[in-house]
């Protein structure tokens, strides 16, 4: 049975169900093949990298969506989508990324639109919808942590979880509400195994009058990926970076070091419990081999038998 990989969901005759395609555009009917194969599209954003805001070890390609033309084009300025294609390296990103940012706003973290879209070589390439644009041409302020506390792409390693949250406090308008989203995300990284959360991960945007975390970006389990990675976050907790225990993360990070109430950090916990059934099932109908659900499924498991719930 064919899936539609922006949706989820079977459809017949088509690479695309039309829930999928509304996703995108109410006026859009079909969406063509991506015209570039993997491996152009990792030379295109090699060639284009220096016209490209946001970068990192994954290629990325700047993109608008024709709506009259069916297609997402590659562009280098005014970008309203990322493009993500096929590592070289590490297998299945794009498959890995989109299912996760699913599990996360599953788990009530907020994310942009996104979905996975066919290349011209039938493989499958991964795009986010960027929040940090409106309307044609208005740039959406937003900040990553790296730039927030002084640090570069070099150094986005060196600095701690205590610190991230002292970061909240002296920019964001409401820190009290920004922690408890800061540490549902904290949680929910370290229980699918995403260990790449460094400075440049987590950024604050300008929504109106208020400046509060952008919506979440860059969420994947790099665990299942790289092999022999023995740390499990990226940034030092209680000065540890491994072997993590639910007293390191809920009764330390959530409770001592954001100030939450007991009220606050149940209701996550809960949240999460009720996400679990979901998680799994996305997992079953989502993108990646069956050898690599089992190993996510696999973690995923460790991890929520650990925090206890």
């Amino acid at each position: 049975m064919k899936r539609c990989p922006i949706f989820y969901e079977p459809c017949k005759n088509s690479h695309y169900s039309e829930k999928g395609l509304k996703l995108l555009s109410q006026n859009l009917t079909g969406l063509k093949l991506l015209a570039y194969t993997a491996a152009e599209q990792r030379s295109e954003a090699s060639a284009r990298a220096t016209k490209l805001s946001i970068q990192g070890v994954q290629p990325k390609l700047s993109a608008i969506l024709n709506i009259k033309d069916s297609r997402f084009e590659l562009v280098d300025n005014g970008g309203k989508y990322i493009l993500k294609p096929q590592h070289h390296l590490y297998q299945q990103l794009p498959e890995n990324e989109d299912v996760t940012m699913r599990m996360a706003k599953a788990a009530g973290i907020t994310v942009p639109i996104h979905g996975l879209i066919w290349s011209k070589d039938h493989s499958l390439t991964y795009f986010i919808k960027r929040f940090d644009r409106a309307g044609h041409k208005d740039k959406i302020p937003v900040e990553d942590f790296s730039q927030l506390a002084g640090l570069t792409r070099d150094t986005k390693y060196n600095y701690s979880m205590e610190k991230l949250v002292l970061l909240l406090d002296e920019y964001c308008t409401f820190p009290v509400i920004e922690k408890a989203r800061l540490f549902r995300r904290v949680l929910f990284n370290w229980i699918v195994g995403n260990e790449d959360m460094h400075l440049k991960n987590y950024s604050v945007i300008r929504n109106g009058d208020k400046i509060e975390l952008s919506p979440a970006y860059d969420l994947l389990n790099s665990t299942i990926v790289i092999k022999g990675i023995s740390e499990e976050i990226a940034l030092s907790l209680s000065g540890k970076k491994k072997n993590l225990t639910r007293e390191n993360l809920v009764d330390y990070f959530g409770r001592e070091r954001c100030g939450l109430t007991d009220k606050v950090i149940s209701d996550i916990l809960q949240s999460f419990s009720q996400a679990i059934e979901t998680w799994y099932s996305l997992l079953k109908i989502c993108f990646l081999s069956e050898d690599y659900k089992e190993k996510y499924a696999a973690l995923l498991s460790k991890r929520i038998n650990i925090l206890e719930i």
